[in-house]
């Protein structure tokens, strides 16, 4: 990577006092200050100023604020339709698996107690599509939550066709695509709504639904240059959104751009806190998955003591009794994420009590067992080992909490896809429990099977599910094992997947060197060394990084 590496401008102990103080001291948040669209509807000049607010903010996922923004505009107009469409709209979270009917079909029964009716309120035909779609979304005798998402997906479709000037409609279609998918990334139907929303971009640079979605729509380490530019205009476009602060963040940690990660999230996370604190909200308002992001990017800087104080706050909220699960969740990734990649095992970090429940505590198992085996504690490696759920239930799909915890407000319902990931890390567990009996074999053989199933998981971008990437832990076995040049291809195959992590680098550039490549070692350490120019000065490993990257640097002058 070319562009310079600077450390962020906003260390963490400041992170409540300072950093991008983005908000307006009103909600929901000025419209300027979260792009520009043209969604004229039937709705009085006031009721439309409200409504247009309420869009901006929903195209963000602000949808807290967005419904607010809604309701207002129905105050102004009782009878305004769309006004009861956008407020039905912020109850579907379509990329996070979340969609609350209950309170979308209340805030339609608001307007009119039967679809007919509520369909003969609307004064135009275009007005009268958006109504048919949001109905289709929640419709009583839709079916399930996918046969309703593909109803509504086909009522977008139409709306876009009938109304091809439309560029909400079209990005909202977009959006329905991606939703459509269940969570799962199917490339074709993500490069499918990619080219409606950069139509979208192109004759909108400043609609925030449009940069919104392409950087869904590639915040994969393959398309993410694609996204590139999104990613650079849409923190400026709607820099009054907690999330549109966050987003840049996930085409950048897909290209290992780990200063840039820092800065996005650090301040997210601070216009989250600054909103609960201007709303008098709880900690559950405060952005959890910003700030596990955050941590991930101290992390891979070599961070480790700001990394730390992230944990802390999280540990806070979540004593503070955040009670959406979204707190327990985030405290247990972050936990995780921050004992693995430090590799303290018998750090204060490693000894903190997590209260997880049935959707995280495979995690914390996984955590509390690595750490065990790593301290010569084998029964209470094996211990937690027994404690985790079975692979064969865990392959069955149950539902599980995510690592990826979005906005604030009450999470209605959690992905599936953790009990996938908790299969990959029940197996790296056995494996490194029979690494640490030294049956090393058996060990390198159960990583495999680990890293097979990986490669098999639903693919969205972020710091990984699989806390410890098994591709990087089989090559560490590997490399320990004597066998440099295969566990050069391990390490080679986790940074496909994770591009710039420090660990996987440090790994390579080892292998490279035993394996006897000087020049491809000297040009990994080089990388790690670029990533790790603002470390702590104990990290480990970093002496060794820098003086080899230092014979680099002098056999290149």
């Amino acid at each position: 990577m070319t562009r310079a590496r600077r450390r962020s401008a906003f260390p963490v102990a400041a992170l409540l006092l300072a950093a991008a103080s983005v908000l307006s001291a009103q909600a929901p948040a000025a419209s300027g200050k979260l792009g520009k669209i043209d969604f004229p509807t039937s709705g009085s000049p006031d009721a439309q100023a409200h409504f247009l607010t309420g869009a901006l903010l929903l195209h963000s996922f602000e949808f807290e604020d967005a419904a607010a923004a809604f309701r207002q505009a129905q105050e102004v107009e009782p009878g305004f339709a769309m006004a009861y469409w956008g407020e039905a709209m912020t109850y579907n979270h379509p990329l996070w698996a979340e969609q609350d009917t209950d309170a979308a079909r209340k805030a339609l029964a608001k307007l009119a107690a039967t679809r007919e009716a509520r369909r003969a309120k609307a004064p135009t035909p275009r007005e009268k599509m958006y109504l048919d779609a949001v109905e289709a979304l929640y419709a009583e005798s839709g079916g399930d939550k996918p046969a309703r998402d593909r109803a509504y997906e086909a009522a977008m479709e139409r709306l876009a066709a009938a109304f091809p000037d439309d560029l909400d409609a079209a990005s909202f279609y977009a959006l329905s695509i991606l939703g459509a998918c269940e969570g799962k990334r199917d490339t074709a139907q993500y490069m499918k709504a990619a080219a409606i929303v950069e139509e979208v971009f192109a004759k909108n640079p400043e609609h925030p639904g449009a940069a919104h979605y392409l950087i869904h729509c590639y915040d994969d380490p393959v398309h993410a240059p694609l996204g590139m530019r999104a990613a650079r205009a849409y923190a400026q476009i709607a820099p009054a959104a907690t999330h549109a602060l966050h987003m840049p963040s996930h085409i950048f940690l897909a290209s290992g751009m780990w200063p840039e990660v820092v800065s996005s999230n650090e301040a997210s996370w601070k216009a989250s806190a600054d909103r609960a604190d201007r709303l008098k909200l709880g900690p559950d308002a405060h952005s959890f998955h910003a700030l596990s992001w955050l941590e991930y990017g101290y992390l891979q800087q070599g961070r480790y003591a700001d990394a730390r104080k992230t944990l802390a706050l999280m540990e806070k909220d979540a004593a503070a009794g955040a009670s959406s699960g979204r707190a327990t969740a985030g405290f247990t990734a972050m936990r995780a994420a921050y004992v693995v990649e430090t590799r303290q095992w018998k750090s204060d970090a490693a000894a903190l009590k997590v209260p997880s429940d049935g959707m995280h505590r495979d995690l914390d198992l996984f955590v509390t067992g690595m750490a065990a085996a790593q301290n010569g504690d084998r029964a209470g490696a094996e211990k937690a080992l027994a404690e985790m759920s079975p692979a064969e239930d865990a392959a069955k799909g149950a539902p599980g909490g995510s690592a990826h915890m979005h906005g604030g407000g009450a999470a209605m319902s959690y992905a599936s896809g953790r009990a996938s990931a908790d299969t990959v890390l029940l197996r790296l567990l056995d494996a490194q429990i029979l690494f640490s009996k030294g049956q090393r074999d058996r060990a390198i053989a159960a990583a495999k099977a680990a890293a097979a199933a990986e490669d098999g998981l639903n693919y969205e971008f972020g710091p990984p599910d699989v806390v410890k990437p098994a591709h990087e832990l089989l090559g560490e076995m590997l490399l320990a094992a004597g066998k440099p040049a295969d566990a050069r291809k391990e390490f080679d195959a986790a940074l496909a997947r994770y591009p710039g992590r420090a660990l996987s680098l440090l790994g390579l550039a080892r292998a490279a060197s035993k394996a006897g490549d000087a020049a491809a070692a000297k040009d990994v350490y080089a990388r790690l060394s670029e990533v790790w120019s603002h470390a702590d000065a104990d990290l480990p490993d970093l002496a060794e990084v820098r003086r080899e990257a230092a014979v680099k640097m002098a056999g290149s002058r």
